[in-house]
Order: C-alpha cells, then sequence, then structure tokens
C-alpha cells in the first residue's frame, strides 16, 4: 500500500505535513526528505499503537483477527 504525502513550505522555511489517508500522522522537517522521513515514523506509531490498543481491547475475546492486503 502507498500513502499520499501533503506539503507545504510553512513561513519559517521549514516544510510541514500529513498523510492523506491517515490525516493524524502530520510532522515537519527542515528539508522535504527530512519532512518524509517523519511523516513515516509518525504513521509507523500511530499503526502500531492502534495494534498495540487492538491487541489489548481483544485479549481473551472469542474475536477473529485476520490480516488484509490493500493492492
Amino acid at each position: 500500500m502507498k500513502f499520499t504525502a501533503i506539503i507545504e513550505q510553512g513561513e519559517s522555511g521549514w516544510f510541514v505535513g500529513q498523510i492523506e489517508e491517515v490525516p493524524a500522522a502530520i510532522s515537519q522537517g527542515e528539508t522535504i526528505d527530512e519532512l518524509k522521513s517523519n511523516l513515516l515514523d509518525a504513521l509507523r506509531l500511530i499503526l502500531d499503537t492502534n495494534k498495540e490498543i487492538t491487541e489489548k481491547e481483544y485479549f481473551g475475546k472469542d474475536v477473529i483477527i485476520e490480516e488484509l492486503e490493500l493492492t
């Protein structure tokens, strides 16, 4: 799965952006490359945290948890 970065340059000269598909993934960087790296870190953190929350919420419950792949 690929994600789309929305990037703007702020008044300070820094670049700020977010992931279109996951609006909570927001970051900044002095360069576009740094911003993109930081956005990917933010996205990983959100996805990992959501997984941990879900695992705790459903631990020991009779549910099916199955991975899906978006192509």
